[in-house]
């Protein structure tokens, strides 16, 4: 009788143990990474890669499908992967769009593709608005030297529509390139730069209220310290405060837009990163995370206060790797970064959101390689695609 309460007793401690101290299994986290064929005769592809670093298969390709259309230059994604599990992808060369089912990464699906909508072509960048919707930003429109906003369900299907060339400075080239929103605010904020760069840098954000998509006010920046850090305004991210946006340039510059709140936001500059064609940031908390091609790597700012960026750490993956596209895990706290050097590459980072250091995960990397990163010479994916891939938009799933 005694043993057998004690037997009971150990149990319960056990269970109880167990219960403050449990030991739950890692998420299976998955990387989507938007790619094209070097040569541009394969189809374009989009390649699942298994990105949970508990499991034997970290680090390879567990799944592909064809866009079904070659040499589109795969180029933008949507920047987080959304809840509804559908993704947005441009092949910006040719104006063709794809969405995919992701919804199972292990089975992905090409659900359509689309070019022209109402008139607007040549698709950049697509956000998510509050009610699930994506908003996309078009560097076109017939007969108009500008583009605008297309919002569309995940199916495609057109919501509403709008341009946004400004009369009111006609001397400005808009070419809507990507999108912040500050639903608090009921504003919108795009940028605009010309894709490829042949008619001019832009030079402008524009000021939109979210709710009716009417253009309130375009902005123009002024030169950073440089004389030209203002030249191409492409990625907008709005930080904690939920206000403040900062935006990064082709140029290297890095703007602060306040008042958005008011009628009359402002623009400054107020950090200019080394080199030029600066890449897609991250905003973490009150760092700025950039992509920097001069230095073949990262920057960190603390921009705590906005107004005055302050570097806290960098990284370097060597001079031949142009580091371009970056992509957050906040499961994780790990950035994946994109490189269109010699050897096209995705790096895995990992990032102390209280220092503000980024570090390299050697982990990451193709079966039996003595580099680290996942190379993408010389493929094998399950849709029947073999040889080299180049890489552009990539998201972790959720």
């Amino acid at each position: 009788m005694q043993t057998a309460m004690k037997n009971t007793l150990l149990s319960a401690c056990a269970c109880a143990l167990l219960l403050l101290d449990p030991v739950a299994p890692e998420p299976t986290r998955y990387l989507f990474v938007w790619a094209g064929d070097s040569t541009g005769k394969a189809s374009d592809f989009l390649a699942v890669l298994d990105a949970t670093p508990a499991h034997p298969a970290y680090g390879r390709v567990v799944g592909s499908v064809a866009a079904g259309v070659a040499g589109t230059t795969p180029h933008h994604t949507e920047y987080t992967l959304s809840s509804s599990g559908f993704l947005f992808a441009n092949g910006f060369k040719s104006g063709k769009s794809f969405i995919f089912d992701v919804r199972d990464p292990l089975h992905l699906k090409l659900v359509r593709a689309f070019d022209e909508i109402d008139g607007y072509s040549h698709p950049h960048s697509f956000l998510r608005l509050p009610n699930g919707h994506v908003l996309a930003t078009f560097s076109m429109k017939h007969g108009e030297r500008g583009g605008g906003l297309v919002e569309m369900d995940d199916d495609g299907r057109v919501v509403r529509s709008v341009s946004a060339v400004d009369p009111r400075v006609p001397d400005v080239l808009i070419r809507p390139y990507s999108i912040a929103v500050l639903p608090k605010l009921d504003r919108l904020l795009t940028t605009s730069s010309p894709m490829p760069f042949l008619d001019g840098p832009g030079v402008a954000v524009q000021f939109w209220r979210l709710s009716d998509l009417k253009l309130l006010r375009t902005i123009r920046l002024s030169p950073g310290p440089r004389g030209y850090g203002h030249e191409d305004p492409q990625e907008p991210r709005v930080l904690a405060d939920g206000k403040t946006v900062l935006v990064q340039t082709r140029s290297c510059g890095l703007h602060r837009i306040t008042g958005l709140d008011t009628d009359t936001p402002k623009a400054e500059a107020v950090y200019t990163f080394v080199g030029g064609l600066c890449g897609v940031p991250l905003a973490v908390g009150h760092y700025w995370i950039e992509a920097v091609p001069a230095m073949g790597g990262v920057v960190v700012l603390d921009v705590a206060n906005p107004a005055k960026p302050v570097k806290v750490s960098e990284l370097s993956l060597g001079a031949d790797q142009f580091t371009h596209w970056m992509a957050w895990d906040d499961v994780g706290s790990r950035i994946i970064l994109n490189s269109g050097g010699t050897d096209s590459r995705l790096f895995m980072l990992r990032f102390d959101r209280t220092t503000g250091r980024v570090t390299l995960d050697t982990e990451f990397r193709n079966p039996g390689s003595a580099s680290p990163g996942f190379s993408m010479s010389n493929l094998d994916l399950p849709h029947g695609f073999h040889g080299t891939g180049f890489p552009h938009g990539a998201v972790f799933s959720r």
